[in-house]
């Protein structure tokens, strides 16, 4: 029997999700919005590219839960889009309300399925998603450095000329200002950057990652980032959907892993078929660990202000 995936938004993260996870050939896929004929429209407009790249995906556009139903796999990308100079941090109070709506309808319909949060601020989203659906932790996660460090390696590729498939990316904590970039543990061909680059270079680097969306979102005037976040989205769902167990750094709930409690960072998971399997425990120095408890604060003031009910 085929998997079934679900995303939730037709705009541009979530119909790229729709192409890209159909294209994979895995799995049946319902596009659901609440604007009449947006998901129907374009479910059917990747529809019908089966026959030209030969996949045989089933995919339904709907504004209706109900379709829905039984997903193994519900991809949230609904809210507010961040706009020009507006940032994550505003969004928290329009997409909460988004998100936690969202939640309901697909905890009721699909209470067995692994949620993956896109929608930002994501670690606040991924805490609404979890406390509103009421899921074990290791099945609500959230979209973060499997993007954030797909920015950082582009980067140093280009910088060093490298293949991208060389590198190895190390970021963590929260998705933003505060993200948490670890230069030792960034490799390529297993060697640091730290002796492949100058500081600065590393530096300037680090910085460009940790803006990498706002950079996006002032180039295009009138949106956001949706072709490196739906490839993003789409390797998760490749680690869940074919129980790859593999590593990827996502948004992740934490109950005394790295000394942290009720608060969700990004760390490395392993992500397989149950969700996230294992939460890995990097060795970390002190001042590592000190901005990475500074990150993980600000998370926490986030949810803080969220006022869950």
């Amino acid at each position: 029997m085929a998997k079934k995936i679900s995303i939730i938004g037709a705009g541009n993260v979530g119909a790229s999700c729709t192409q890209r996870l159909a294209e994979r050939d895995y799995a049946d896929i319902v596009l659901l919005d609440v604007v009449a004929g947006l998901p129907q429209g374009k479910a059917l407009d990747i529809l019908e590219s089966a026959p030209i790249l030969k996949f045989n995906s089933r995919i339904i556009g709907t504004n209706d839960y109900q379709e829905t139903a039984n997903s193994d796999l519900v991809i949230i990308t609904s809210g507010s889009p961040r706009k020009p100079g507006m940032t994550r941090d505003e969004l928290l109070k329009i997409n909460t309300s988004i998100v936690t709506e969202v939640t309901r309808g697909v905890a009721n319909h699909s209470p067995d399925c692994i949620i993956i949060m896109v929608t930002n601020p994501v670690e606040a989203m991924t805490y609404a998603a979890l406390q509103t659906s009421l899921f074990p932790r290791s099945r609500v996660l959230g979209l973060s450095s499997v993007l954030d460090g797909a920015r950082l390696s582009s980067f140093i590729a280009a910088e060093l000329k490298a293949p991208v498939e060389r590198i190895s990316p190390c970021v963590l904590g929260q998705h933003g200002e505060n993200m948490v970039i670890i230069p030792r543990l960034c490799k390529v061909n297993g060697k640091p950057i730290t002796e492949l680059l100058p500081e600065e270079t590393i530096a300037r680097l680090v910085q460009r990652t940790i803006k990498g969306g706002a950079e996006i979102v002032e180039l295009l005037k009138t949106g956001s980032a949706f072709y490196a976040p739906s490839a993003a989205v789409a390797k998760m769902a490749d680690a869940i959907i074919l129980d790859k167990r593999e590593i990827l750094h996502c948004s992740a709930y934490l109950d005394g892993e790295y000394g942290l409690k009720d608060t969700i960072i990004t760390v490395p998971v392993k992500l397989g078929r149950n969700g996230i399997e294992q939460i890995m425990e990097l060795k970390l120095n002190d001042e590592e660990k000190q901005a990475l408890n500074k990150s993980a604060e600000a998370v926490k003031q986030l949810i803080s202000s969220m006022k869950l009910g």
